[in-house]
């Protein structure tokens, strides 16, 4: 099965997509080409429609998982079969999943500074404090470099961004307290600023570390899961926009690549849909015969 998995990785390699993204839709086809090999017995080509539909049931079973991602993997599928096995896909034999959308949970600064505050540990703290203090992804804090951080200009260089491009953060004066005692208090890291602790130092902290340590510490809390390392992303953008910062400053902060992603913070802020008046209630009282 090896020699599907390199030909996958060579044709979606020429999309130009980031090596994390790459890693991300890998896994979702080792799973096919595994059950393929174990459980059907049989060469991905000799699949049949009926087969590849128990497969996405008994994948979203096993592993509990939404129809957002069972629709990228399902993408990932036709990119497949089209690309690697040059064979015609039809949509209509499986079609991509139907879901509600919903606004993501928005803590408040109150939560966020709570929570913050009473993280036990300097290196969970600092890692949360650079989501919610610059809005940066968790992948994007992972791979900070101790040089990224410009102490001088105030700035956190993100480089190869989940858009592929580079822009700078805030750096958050208080945040750098934080980072700073951090730094000193675990031997002062020189390439990656969160390298990992008991393995391989040359290498930056595990993928799942963060969000393993936010539901840790929700739980020492008594809290109801409800955050996730994007939470506190998110929670920078509302807060920027209820403080009065315009969206394409924000977009730009956040490495936005449209203006319809930042505007969901309208939407979420408590002064964004709620400070705008009906017309109705601009007119003047009047009497109708």
């Amino acid at each position: 099965m090896q020699k599907y998995l390199d030909s996958y990785i060579q044709m979606i390699s020429l999309r130009g997509l980031t090596d994390h993204t790459i890693k991300s839709y890998c896994t979702y086809l080792k799973a096919y080409l595994n059950y393929t090999d174990t459980i059907l017995l049989k060469k991905p080509e000799d699949v049949s429609w009926q087969e590849l539909r128990n497969y996405i049931s008994w994948i979203q079973l096993q592993r509990n998982l939404s129809d957002r991602t069972m629709n990228a993997c399902i993408s990932q599928l036709r990119f497949f079969t089209l690309y690697v096995l040059h064979k015609p896909w039809d949509p209509y034999q499986l079609p991509m999943r139907k879901f509600d959308s919903y606004l993501p949970f928005v803590p408040s600064k109150e939560e966020v500074f709570f929570f913050i505050d009473t993280m036990p540990d300097l290196m969970e703290k600092a890692m949360v404090v650079l989501l919610y203090s610059a809005g940066l992804r968790a992948g994007e804090v992972r791979h900070l470099k101790y040089n990224d951080i410009d102490r001088k200009t105030m700035r956190i260089h993100i480089t190869h961004g989940k858009n592929r491009s580079d822009r700078y953060a805030i750096l958050s004066r208080k945040a750098l307290v934080i980072l700073s005692q951090y730094w000193l208090s675990y031997g002062k890291p020189r390439d990656w600023l969160f390298p990992q602790m008991h393995k391989d130092r040359s290498k930056p902290i595990d993928h799942f570390f963060l969000a393993r340590r936010i539901a840790l510490h929700e739980q020492r809390l008594s809290w109801e899961k409800r955050l996730s390392c994007h939470s506190f992303r998110h929670a920078f953008g509302t807060h920027l926009y209820e403080n009065g910062t315009d969206l394409l400053t924000i977009k730009a902060l956040l490495g936005h690549k449209s203006l319809a992603s930042t505007a969901i913070y309208v939407q979420l802020a408590s002064n964004g849909i709620g400070r705008a008046v009906s017309p109705f209630d601009c007119m003047e009282n009047s009497s109708h015969a």
